[in-house]
């Protein structure tokens, strides 16, 4: 089994072109469905049946760690694997038949008010840093946040970018997504304008080829150096909570809806392959227009009290 576990594997990352992010997951969670076989003592292919499946899903429901959303990518793994299977002629039926898994939760994303961004911008901006907690590094995090809020990206993106991928003067970026789609956004002119000042300060040669975002040590800065970048400025802003990079993304979604901007055209940026992913920010936009609704309105139950 693990064998072709192994072989599946290789198949989603070069035969359907996965990111290395969701093949990590998958091989995560198809060695924990392949542990729980072997200490089932269920033999591959006879083993493999419906009771199986049903005890396999039964155990992730028991474990208190996993949230009911863990519980359905980890299901989700053993389905695809198990399809890939079957269409490889390993395995003649679907275990998995008749089978439910259990709904996913639908939970609004978090995301930043108008207000939170501006108090994130004026508290990292290059002359608001004080110059005890001021680094060389200072140009190239205040071009990150704004890059991140003015285009929408998954931090996997931002870091992918090399310095030719960005056209200042459409005001485009061209980005790689999930899947290897390849897609243009446009840049704001406040994060073009600090890109131009990040990339001054860099003492070498400014080729197109090169990262447009460096470590401290001169080579590509990853998705976890960003993801640590933005929870330092957050703390920089004085936030109470900790901030990742994809709630700008989700802030940038619904500052987008909230001032009129139609939804086809959210999902293209976002580069969601589906319209119903881009949805969930329509429901964030009526939740802050309930809430504004129930602080103003004169017989809303917070107005009176009760």
């Amino acid at each position: 089994m693990r064998v072709l576990i192994e072989r599946f594997l290789l198949h989603i990352k070069s035969q359907l072109n996965f990111s290395r992010h969701t093949v990590r997951a998958y091989a995560s969670d198809l060695a924990e469905f392949a542990a729980y076989a072997e200490a089932e003592g269920a033999e591959f292919p006879a083993g493999f049946d419906r009771h199986l499946m049903r005890a396999y899903m039964a155990m992730l429901q028991e474990d208190r760690k996993n949230s009911r959303n863990t519980i359905i990518r980890k299901v989700s793994s053993a389905r695809s694997l198990i399809r890939w299977l079957i269409a490889e002629g390993k395995l003649e039926s679907d275990p998995f038949a008749l089978l439910r898994a259990p709904k996913k939760e639908k939970r609004l994303p978090r995301f930043l008010t108008e207000g939170e961004v501006r108090k994130l911008y004026d508290y990292n901006a290059p002359g608001a840093v004080p110059a005890s907690k001021k680094t060389p590094l200072a140009p190239r995090d205040y071009a990150l946040l704004t890059l991140l809020y003015s285009a929408g990206l998954r931090r996997s993106e931002v870091s992918g970018l090399n310095i030719g991928d960005v056209d200042f003067y459409s005001g485009f970026a061209r980005v790689m997504g999930k899947g290897s789609k390849e897609r243009l956004v446009p840049v704001g002119d406040k994060a073009l304008e600090a890109l131009r000042a990040y990339l001054a300060s860099r003492p070498e040669v400014r080729a197109p080829a090169r990262p447009l975002f460096l470590n401290a040590r001169g080579g590509r800065l990853s998705g976890h150096g960003l993801a640590l970048i933005i929870k330092k400025m957050a703390r920089q802003a004085r936030f109470a909570r900790s901030l990742n990079p994809h709630a700008l993304r989700h802030s940038f979604a619904t500052h987008l809806l909230d001032h009129g901007c139609d939804l086809r055209s959210v999902q293209e940026m976002l580069g969601h392959k589906n319209l119903e992913t881009t949805q969930i920010y329509t429901h964030v936009s009526l939740e802050r227009l309930k809430e504004v609704y129930e602080k103003a309105h004169p017989r809303s139950p917070k107005k009176r009290g009760g």
